[in-house]
């Protein structure tokens, strides 16, 4: 089982503090709630840590936030860019989207084709033009093609 231990209760609640401009009585009163529905154990005054239930959620959010992450720089988004909005996104994506989104990713980055296809919708939205691609003509693509100098 992983266990993750959080600092003192305490140094959480100035994290949380500070972190999220809330009062200490609305911090305590989250870890009270957490407690109660068997995501935290919580201590007043000792330290917080996460129980199956969290940890599970603490994981499968993760993966989320990772997927997305590397779905927005898969379509060409800067790593700052895609940190960011991914964790924004990954709050509110139906567990139907994130496993699509998945998908889309792991179909885009095993093919050679698919590879192509990417490159040239990030070349489509850096440039606007689209490419008529085929593989007969792989010499005369921007993107792909031989360079001449």
């Amino acid at each position: 089982m992983l266990r993750l231990r959080i600092p003192p209760a305490t140094k959480v609640t100035g994290i949380l503090l500070k972190a999220l401009e809330l009062g200490p009585s609305t911090v305590t009163g989250m870890f009270k709630k957490l407690d109660k529905e068997g995501y935290i154990n919580y201590e007043k005054y000792g330290g917080v840590t996460l129980t199956e239930k969290g940890t599970e959620i603490a994981r499968k959010t993760r993966e989320k936030y990772s997927m997305l992450k590397e779905f927005l720089m898969h379509l060409g988004l800067d790593e700052k860019t895609a940190e960011e909005d991914a964790c924004k996104i990954e709050h509110i994506l139906d567990p139907k989207t994130a496993k699509i989104l998945k998908k889309f990713v792991e179909f885009t980055d095993k093919e050679d084709e698919s590879r192509i296809w990417i490159e040239h919708f990030r070349y489509f939205v850096e440039t606007g033009k689209y490419i008529y691609y085929s593989p007969e003509n792989r010499d005369k693509c921007p993107v792909h093609g031989k360079k001449t100098d």
